[in-house]
């Protein structure tokens, strides 16, 4: 049995980890689900960075008493690469998930200053999604139903512009990491070549057929892989 943190991307909530934590459980392992990073929210003027990000997984962390599994997806890839030091981690999994080296922002991964047609600034500081669901569907879960994809979007929030200006400390990190592709081609969150050369420092690499909102589509193959790195690393709780 193993301890799993979750961590959400941009725009979301712990929400999206709801069917995997539920499997996860199922397994017989215990799951924490950060439930909201300040960067992601409704109200533009309470938004915080990358910082704000790493300093709340922390302080969920520190309220466990045990080693954790921490897992990223999306954006969560960079508020769990902050935390490779920290020593309640023993394992770190990376799911179509950003990973910078050090001084790298999430722009620099997503290559400059310009940001997908699916994303929108806005005049206060902030960052949307578009209104229209299928452009969405298109962009990060195309393996979702036009229905789901509609209400995925219905509940995202907004992101603030400094979570993907702020560049990452990228301490060294003190436990081994498995990195999550997801293969589809329809990802244009991160590409799966994006993706893949991202995951050259990880010592295990799975490929799951999904697109980039994993823990929505395949919420079953997730939790198994999830639950692979307890077994095949050996990290108990």
């Amino acid at each position: 049995m193993a301890h799993y943190v979750l961590v959400h991307g941009a725009w979301g909530g712990g929400w999206v980890w709801d069917d995997v934590a539920r499997r996860l459980e199922g397994l017989g392992h215990r799951v924490t689900v950060v439930d909201q990073l300040p960067s992601a929210r409704t109200d533009p003027g309470a938004l915080g960075d990358l910082r704000s990000d790493a300093a709340r997984v922390r302080q969920v962390l520190a309220g466990i008493d045990e080693p954790v599994v921490l897992v990223g997806n999306s954006y969560g890839g960079m508020v769990i690469t902050e935390l490779a030091d920290d020593p309640r981690v023993r394992h770190s999994v990376y799911v179509a998930a950003f990973w910078p080296q050090r001084g790298q922002s999430l722009l620099d991964l997503a290559g400059g200053d310009s940001l997908p047609a699916w994303v929108e600034p806005r005049d206060d500081g902030s960052l949307a999604v578009s209104r229209d669901p299928e452009t969405v569907r298109e962009a990060l879960c195309a393996d979702l139903s036009r229905e789901q994809a509609a209400a995925f979007r219905d509940r995202l929030v907004l992101q603030s512009v400094a979570a993907f200006t702020t560049p990452s400390t990228a301490p060294e990190r003190r436990h081994p990491t498995t990195y999550v592709v997801c293969t589809q081609e329809s990802d244009s969150s991160i590409p799966v070549p994006a993706q893949e050369a991202m995951a050259t420092p990880a010592e295990r690499l799975v490929r799951l057929s999904s697109a980039h909102m994993a823990p929505l589509s395949v919420p079953d193959e997730l939790a198994r892989a999830l639950a692979d790195v307890a077994e095949l690393t050996g990290v108990r709780a």
